[in-house]
């Protein structure tokens, strides 16, 4: 299984302007650092952009207008993303842990069981779930993007190398993703600490002008 397609690359480099390329590189970047950071307006925009070709193919079937049932049904998604991406990620998590199990020992009937122990799983580790995927899915972009535009600039065999070193890019695209991760970790305890550094600050603000105010009033009595 090759993470880097050579169909897909071919596809990105013969029809994708420099435009698209230059966006999915950009994209990348930002998913790959910043995903846990912008995650609702990432899980937002997929649920958006989802919703809206799922209602420009669905609506005609419905003896509705494309644009009709694409914009309402991108705006309904988009309104109800947040709110239900932690359903979603408890039927993952134990849709996972079944698969996972049947695959390990197919005899053990306790479908239940593992669903439920999975999908709790799944949202005690939302977070480092969403870092991992979110980097995941920006190393994709970088890669995909980066070797068309080489393609296209400096005239590189991307589909041809990609098909000889699928292993070499699979192993690459596995230790960046890791970098991306362990870099998002690192980004969202120090954001933390800032705010948990800040809190304090005011607090310690808070008590000197209670203080202050104390002192002022115990001498305004005595005088």
């Amino acid at each position: 299984m090759h993470l880097i397609s050579p169909e897909i690359l071919d596809v990105a480099r013969s029809h994708f302007s420099f435009g698209v390329l230059g966006a999915g590189l950009l994209v990348g970047v930002l998913l790959w650092l910043f995903g846990w950071w912008g995650h609702r307006f990432w899980i937002v925009l997929t649920a958006t952009v989802g919703g809206g070709i799922l209602g420009l193919h669905a609506g005609p079937e419905y003896h509705l207008h494309p644009v009709v049932a694409g914009l309402l049904l991108a705006v309904a998604a988009g309104v109800l993303a947040l709110s239900l991406v932690r359903v979603f990620v408890f039927a993952a998590g134990g849709l996972a842990a079944w698969m996972i199990i049947h695959a390990l020992a197919p005899l053990w009937d306790q479908l239940l069981l593992c669903f439920l122990v999975g999908g709790l799983i799944g949202l005690l580790l939302f977070r480092f779930w969403t870092m991992a995927l979110t980097s995941f899915v920006g190393t994709i972009l970088l890669f995909y993007s980066g070797l068309a535009l080489g393609d296209r600039v400096w005239q590189l065999d991307s589909v041809g190398w990609a098909q000889d070193q699928g292993l070499t890019l699979n192993w690459t695209c596995a230790v960046v993703t890791l970098t991306g991760f362990v870099a998002q970790f690192f980004l969202e305890r120090r954001r933390i600490n800032k705010l948990r550094d800040k809190e304090d600050e005011e607090n310690e603000e808070h008590e000197r002008d209670q203080r202050y105010a104390r002192y002022r009033s115990s001498h305004r009595r005595a005088g």
